[in-house]
């Protein structure tokens, strides 16, 4: 998505065009941190459903092992001018363990399907607690859209 305007949105724009990001885009930047090696961050395939972020990884992963060790996250779609920032806490579910509505779903919408492959793989969940979304400095006030989980209905006047 390309954004060209100067004009600041209001909070239920920057809600719908957000929720809207969620449901069409496939890729997310996931950044973990393990309390021993470090941040890492890499990209993954997600899929929007149920109100969370699902994505899925190998079991054995660098990814895997941080959301195990340190189950807060930070997730941000790829426009560096359309910014989506999430942060959240991290449900982990084994491939053979994994609710059959999310792994189907995040099947029909990349054509793969984690179970069926000889590896074992992870599926992550992430709840999001706070989304801040902005196009650029006009939308720096106010960036915050959702807060402790909940969907805010106005913009506060600072963040």
């Amino acid at each position: 998505m390309e954004y060209t305007g100067t004009a600041r949105r209001p909070a239920a724009e920057r809600k719908r065009d957000t929720l809207k990001r969620l449901t069409t885009e496939r890729d997310i930047w996931v950044s973990t941190a393990h309390p021993d090696h470090g941040p890492h961050q890499v990209p993954l395939w997600f899929l929007w459903h149920g109100q969370a972020v699902w994505m899925c990884t190998g079991a054995d992963s660098a990814t895997a092992r941080n959301v195990r060790a340190e189950p807060r996250v930070r997730l941000g779609l790829p426009d560096t001018s359309d910014v989506v920032l999430i942060q959240g806490a991290v449900d982990c579910f084994p491939d053979d363990e994994v609710p059959a509505e999310a792994a189907d779903a995040y099947t029909e919408k990349f054509g793969w399907d984690p179970r069926t492959e000889e590896g074992a793989f992870l599926y992550i969940r992430v709840a999001p607690k706070t989304v801040r979304a902005w196009h650029g400095e006009p939308e720096l006030r106010g960036r915050v859209v959702m807060r402790d989980g909940a969907w805010l209905t106005s913009q506060p006047s600072t963040e």
